[in-house]
């Protein structure tokens, strides 16, 4: 689905001329044909699946955003501005992401299943997260607050 949604996207953008759309698409859609001929290496036949494209897609907003702070200190604002702006064309592919209260929830019913009550296991929790809210959480954020319920 999200793969006929970045062609469909892709046509839409050529056809509209959107040259910072259309170039964004491209790099999503070069990406994922990256990653699945890397998963054809280790085997697996298909194509990578839903959640794996939703977590390249937040790597590839990771990357921008550590991008965008490393120009913003050597003062070239408008290569931030155009990094800003592919985010925003990534971001158009992901779903609604959690709220703060939403992801605090997530992470005591993650806590919960898995039955962590140490920060030994919170390996546990987090893989639980990935598995059930893949693009619609930032990790990093919920890492520390994983820590903080199992500290």
């Amino acid at each position: 689905m999200l793969r006929a949604r970045l062609n469909d996207a892709l046509k839409e953008a050529m056809m509209n001329r959107d040259t910072l759309k259309t170039n964004t698409v491209r790099l999503i859609v070069a990406a994922l044909k990256d990653r699945d001929i890397a998963a054809r290496g280790k085997g697996k036949t298909d194509e990578i699946s839903e959640d794996e494209i939703l977590s390249m897609l937040q790597s590839m907003i990771k990357q921008r955003n550590e991008s965008i702070k490393l120009y913003q200190q050597g003062g070239r604002t408008e290569l931030a501005e155009q990094e800003q702006a592919e985010i925003d064309v990534i971001n158009e592919f992901l779903p609604e992401p959690l709220s703060e209260d939403e992801t605090l929830e997530a992470i005591k019913e993650a806590i919960k299943s898995v039955g962590a009550t140490s920060l030994k296991e919170m390996g546990k929790v987090m893989a639980a997260l990935k598995e059930q809210y893949a693009g619609r959480m930032d990790f990093g954020k919920a890492s520390a607050a994983v820590k903080d319920q199992l500290g």
